[in-house]
């Protein structure tokens, strides 16, 4: 498949993960082009079909989504359910309609089932409910992976889906209330040391996670756009022995600003899942071996990205 100076579409642009991408463009010899919201509501068919008219895209990256920390997917579950819909239901559609010759969809860990042996792996995608604290959100994202296979058997498209684990870096999504664990934690911690005050961090700590960082993730994306053929879905994660548990982030989180002698634990919050334990033998059997950063220094410059951008950033 030829792909230099290829004209690549990257949906969700200037969020989290296509920022890591944007920032590594410049090694690649494509022609990226990064879209926002601010160029079209992907919830509209024809604001979305006229951005793919102008654009003429040979490959599209589609990170663009409505997502959230655990007490977004279990407030506002008509909301992560409709938009993520509407949003796939778009891009996938007029991708086919423009004959995209690959269109790679991210998905996440969190779909799985519940109820499930771990480590999960590809193929258990559709095993069982996914956790009732953010079923909406996962059964939407589900349906992404539907939709993409459909188009592989009825027409031959090349759509696949990546699954990466918990993504957290530069330009994330800072919000208190939205946010996911990493990015509502710096910025609680921010504010806590701030005003003087405890680092309450909502739960009991105890939760087991993987997290990726999001220039490895990025780095992946194209590994997969330039190198990966098969059909079937591909986990994006670091491996099980990366695991950590959220009392270990909030703890590194808390050391980057020098505070965690001020930390407490507020077990009355729902801590959701246990663990999401994702297998990663698969992309590790194509790609060998890969030096993911390290939760510790990754947390270090996510913070210190944030102290430098806290005027700006998304909270």
């Amino acid at each position: 498949m030829e792909i230099k100076d290829s004209k690549i579409l990257v949906t969700g642009g200037t969020g989290l993960v296509g920022s890591a991408i944007k920032k590594i463009s410049p090694t690649y010899d494509y022609n990226f082009i990064f879209v926002s919201s601010k160029d079209a509501d992907l919830t509209k068919y024809n604001e979305t079909y006229s951005l793919f008219k102008k654009h003429e895209p040979d490959f599209v990256i589609h990170l663009a989504a409505c997502v959230g920390g655990l007490f977004k997917n279990m407030n506002q579950k008509v909301d992560m359910f409709e938009i993520n819909n509407l949003i796939n239901f778009n891009v996938v559609k007029i991708s086919h309609e423009f004959k995209v010759k690959k269109l790679i969809c991210c998905l996440s860990t969190c779909i799985f089932p519940d109820k499930t042996t771990y480590p999960i792996d590809e193929t258990m995608l559709h095993n069982g409910p996914p956790h009732s604290s953010n079923d909406a959100y996962a059964y939407a994202k589900r349906m992404l992976e539907v939709h993409c296979k459909a188009y592989q058997e009825q027409y031959n498209d090349n759509f696949i889906c990546v699954i990466p684990t918990n993504i957290y870096g530069p330009h994330d999504n800072y919000s208190l209330d939205d946010g996911h664990v990493i990015p509502a934690l710096t910025h609680r911690c921010y504010l806590a040391k701030q005003n003087n005050k405890p680092f309450r961090v909502l739960g009991s700590g105890t939760p087991l996670r993987q997290f990726i960082y999001s220039e490895d993730l990025a780095q992946l994306f194209m590994w997969t756009l330039e190198n990966y053929n098969g059909k079937e879905s591909l986990i994006l994660s670091v491996g099980e022995k990366n695991e950590v548990p959220i009392k270990k982030v909030a703890t590194e989180i808390a050391k980057s600003f020098n505070y965690e002698h001020m930390m407490e634990f507020d077990s009355s919050f729902s801590d959701g899942q246990y663990k999401k334990t994702a297998d990663n033998t698969k992309l590790m059997n194509f790609i060998k071996e890969y030096n993911f950063i390290d939760i510790n220094e990754g947390i270090k410059r996510s913070v210190e990205w944030f102290k430098d951008n806290f005027d700006s950033c998304r909270k």
